[in-house]
């Protein structure tokens, strides 16, 4: 994470390092006042950081700017409130942003999510985010955080404050640019009586590869996806990596039956039963959970024949949350920006599986096949409850909380709530953690691992499909091997958070 005084100096160290990918880089995210940088590795993030202390990027050069006009109906559920708060009538509050021009600087959060300022630094407001972000913002919500203007492409958590809604499509996969406002775009948003009809997000699967159906789907039990290792390399778009929730069980369950590490496969929660269309050979991994064929047991990451026309039924997992489904060959299914994962954060992806769907797999031949492995499920069960440690990392903004909460941070054991997904785990402890400082921390990038507390003091792990940016300050980042152990844990689990030193 590299700190910088302004958005101009962020947009530079962007469209440098966007055009001159640094040694094993693998993104990099353009925030307020921050630009996120990811590797593949340690040690090449270590000889990066050295690297950037002397980096000095020249003045990136603009894109001619488009003019978009958005249509907003003023009728958020934080307009009136809002207003108040910045002593201001709610007249004048929407006079204000539909006389200002907005410039686009970034895309963050979520595909579409483009983060707006003012042309004009003068008629920039600071609005707070909310304390508490809610689980679910509508589609199309018109909203206000600091400085920023931005607009949630689909339904989706959120923390900003609301003033009114759209109905302009935000996101198009099949169009160049897919987002509606990019980075340069000049924006005026006016004020409308009533909206046109309008859609959420819109994707078009475009790739539809050869496939051969073999099993069809007699029940998906709570969720079943298609996952794969994701979408690297797309933040720019505010498009976060996705795939297989728990990294470690997905590529197991891909090398038991000899497919590619990438190989699509399932990933379910609850259970689910799949009839065979012809003979194939699966590996299950992940929670703990009775697999049977016909009624016959199955072992957890042993490749295993299913015969045309037996039923593969996994029960509700016993211990551990997530379990996946790997298929000698590799499954086939729609795939957006050169991946299947679907993505509950973005809607990017294949929808989740349905009764009646036909599952299909690859045409090309697998790799051999390697059965000496074991299930890497990481997480105990202990007094009724399942429950995991994961390492971590303090920071990047650990200094916005006194050494005494950092220290009851790791030492407190956290509740897993029902609001969690796979877009993050939401936490609760008896006792808040409160932040040392006061104020806005402007948005910036965020990674799977990243731990943020909002101003109620009640901690959110992101997970894989996690926003792009955020707001709200990270005390500690999970090591990426250990988010896999956070996907495993289900509502009324507990965690705990044990500080790790890269350097040992």
């Amino acid at each position: 994470m590299v700190d910088l005084p302004d958005l101009e100096s962020v947009m530079d160290w962007h469209a440098a390092l966007s055009a001159n990918p640094l040694d094993r880089q693998t993104d990099v995210v353009a925030a307020a006042r921050t630009v996120l940088i990811t590797f593949d590795a340690p040690a090449a993030t270590a000889q990066a950081a050295r690297a950037l202390e002397q980096f000095r990027p020249e003045h990136a050069q603009r894109t001619a700017p488009r003019d978009i006009t958005i249509e907003v109906l003023y009728d958020g559920a934080d307009l009136e409130s809002l207003a108040e708060h910045l002593k201001m009538s709610v007249d004048s509050l929407i006079d204000w942003h539909t006389s200002t021009t907005w410039t686009a600087a970034f895309g963050g959060f979520a595909p579409g999510f483009t983060y707006c300022v003012p042309e004009s630094p003068e008629r920039a407001l600071s609005v707070p985010r909310l304390t508490s972000p809610r689980t679910e913002v509508p589609a199309g919500s018109v909203a206000l955080a600091g400085e920023f203007s931005a607009i949630y492409p689909r339904t989706s958590p959120g923390g900003w404050q609301l003033i009114g809604r759209s109905s302009a499509p935000m996101w198009d996969s099949s169009k160049h640019p897919p987002a509606l406002v990019a980075p340069g775009d000049r924006v005026r948003y006016t004020a409308v009586d009533t909206l046109a009809d309008g859609a959420e997000t819109y994707h078009r699967h475009l790739e539809r590869p050869a496939r051969r159906p073999i099993f069809s789907v007699d029940d998906p039990g709570l969720q079943t996806l298609y996952q794969d290792l994701g979408r690297q390399g797309n933040a720019n778009l505010g498009v976060t990596t996705s795939g297989s929730a728990d990294r470690a069980s997905a590529r197991t369950a891909n090398a038991a039956v000899g497919n590619k590490r990438n190989a699509t496969l399932l990933e379910n929660i609850g259970g689910c039963a799949l009839t065979a269309l012809a003979e194939t050979v699966v590996c299950i991994t992940g929670a703990e959970a009775k697999v049977t064929i016909n009624g016959r047991p199955v072992l957890l990451a042993t490749p295993t024949i299913v015969p045309a026309g037996a039923e593969l039924v996994v029960a509700p997992a016993t211990l551990g949350m997530r379990t996946y489904i790997a298929v000698r060959g590799g499954l086939i299914a729609d795939t957006e920006l050169d991946s299947a994962a679907t993505d509950m954060l973005s809607g990017l992806g294949p929808d989740p599986i349905q009764a009646g769907d036909r599952i299909a797999m690859a045409l090309t031949p697998p790799d051999s096949a390697n059965s000496l492995l074991s299930n890497p499920l990481r997480v105990t069960h202990e007094n009724g409850k399942t429950t995991g440690t994961v390492r971590c990392v303090l920071g990047p903004r650990d200094d916005w909380f006194d050494a005494a909460t950092v220290e009851r941070f790791l030492n407190t054991e956290f509740a897993v709530t029902s609001d969690s997904n796979r877009v993050g785990l939401r936490l609760e402890s008896a006792e808040p953690l409160e932040r040392a400082r006061e104020g806005e921390l402007p948005s910036e990038g965020m990674v799977a691992g990243s731990v943020q507390i909002p101003p109620n003091g009640q901690p959110v792990l992101f997970l894989r499909d996690h926003a792009v940016t955020g707001g709200y300050p990270v005390i500690a980042t999970v090591i990426n091997e250990d988010v896999d152990i956070a996907a495993q844990l289900p509502p009324g689990g507990t965690i705990r958070f044990e500080r790790f030193d890269p350097s040992a």
